[in-house]
């Protein structure tokens, strides 16, 4: 029964961990990069869906790294794009975008480090190529 009983409280204290683990607070820097990737992947379905404006196809791009220095830039460019307020996804999208640009130069300012200042790499990003084996 020994070995059963250890086994047992060995496994409480892993799912514990496990939990607490889960449960704390995310980083500056893992909340950035949470968020650039959920606005990224929203603006591209906002793109592809049928029921948009057409306006949606008009506005800036909007790939975002926030390795590089010129995605305050383009948060700026993209939250302050005139077309398109009427549309209540695109509303949705750039109030994202606006806590995104609030998060990155107020509460992570110290947190961040960008890698680069290549602005047309926003405008036409590498997609990484995934080879088949």
């Amino acid at each position: 029964k020994v070995p059963t009983t250890k086994m047992l409280l060995s496994l409480i204290a892993l799912l514990s961990y496990v939990l607490v683990a889960n449960t704390a607070p995310p980083t500056c820097y893992s909340r950035v990069l949470s968020l650039s990737k959920e606005i990224t992947e929203s603006f591209k379905e906002l793109q592809t869906s049928k029921a948009v404006d057409s306006c949606v196809t008009t506005m800036p791009r909007l790939y975002l790294d926030i390795h590089n220095y010129c995605v305050l830039a383009k948060l700026r460019e993209f939250v302050a794009y005139p077309m398109c307020d009427r549309v209540l996804e695109v509303s949705e999208l750039k109030e994202k975008a606006r806590s995104l640009y609030t998060i990155m130069i107020s509460y992570c300012r110290r947190d961040l480090v960008f890698l680069t200042d290549d602005c047309n790499a926003l405008e036409s990003p590498i997609v990484p190529h995934i080879e088949s084996s």
